[in-house]
């Protein structure tokens, strides 16, 4: 199937209104990302297993109060921030969201970690940094949104110090792939500006842009299958529908719900470690 690639101003423009509308609405969350369970023992909730999967990221960055961090479509800031917390990096957040970089450089302030942690509006294939300007990148449920990963990780690669690590998230159909693939995938990929990565070219694709694998796991029982999971004892509400319609938003009978993932153990979620040599 054709993926409709998503462009950064569009992306951006969507998540300028998912912000506003949360903020509006009340339900504003400094994680915007799924969330990781450690096992299906886990009886985390939805927030604390946004929180797990930030340390879980933290874990295998390997930082320390040295390093500085990029953090790859920083959402709001409650990922970085968290990390700046955690290992007492400084921490650079990009995204093509500007109200997503007014709100997060403000929870900075709101925090008294702006001298550490600082987010700014700038596209990930066209990062304005110098070349070795990074320790680590971390991509949390951001490479998904770009209309080019190799562009992007050789973008990735170029900001990183030899021997820096990159730690991400991205989504993938889980093979065997059906024939016919699930109405929530799509629903999905077209109301949230995604695009689904393809497996098989996910370690050549990394290796092109000069980056040397550590790890890549499939997490999708840890995350996204559980995620919707959770969603759905909760009734299905814990986000509101979102679609797009000519720029503003559309709550029709068709658009998103996270619950419209339930059970579908083909959308996966994978989660990478690589280095530059």
């Amino acid at each position: 199937m054709t993926q409709t690639l998503p462009q950064p101003h569009e992306v951006g423009a969507l998540y300028d209104k998912l912000t506003l509308s949360a903020m509006r609405d009340g339900d504003f969350n400094t994680n915007v990302h799924i969330g990781y369970w450690d096992s299906p023992e886990s009886t985390a909730t939805i927030e604390e297993a946004m929180d797990r999967l930030t340390d879980v990221f933290v874990e295998r960055l390997q930082v320390d109060p040295s390093s500085h961090v990029l953090d790859l479509g920083c959402g709001v800031g409650g990922p970085g921030l968290r990390l700046a917390v955690r290992t007492g990096a400084r921490v650079t957040g990009i995204s093509v969201s500007a109200e997503q970089i007014r709100t997060a450089n403000g929870l900075a302030a709101e925090t008294g970690l702006a001298a550490r942690v600082a987010f700014e509006h700038a596209d990930a294939m066209d990062l304005p940094f110098q070349d070795q300007a990074f320790d680590a990148v971390m991509a949390l449920e951001s490479i998904c949104h770009v209309p080019d990963r190799d562009r992007v990780f050789r973008e990735i690669s170029r900001v990183l110090r030899p021997g820096g690590r990159v730690v991400l998230t991205d989504i993938f159909e889980r093979h065997p792939r059906k024939e016919v693939r699930h109405p929530g995938i799509d629903k999905f990929c077209r109301d949230l500006m995604c695009t689904t990565a393809d497996i098989d070219d996910y370690v050549p694709m990394l290796h092109r842009a000069g980056l040397r694998l550590r790890s890549i796991v499939d997490i999708t029982e840890h995350s996204t299958l559980r995620l919707a999971d959770e969603i759905m004892k909760l009734g299905g509400a814990e986000e509101r529908p979102v679609a797009m319609d000519e720029g503003n938003f559309d709550f029709s009978d068709d658009a998103f719900t996270p619950a419209d993932l339930s059970g579908v153990d083909d959308f996966g979620c994978l989660l990478a470690v690589a280095v530059r040599p």
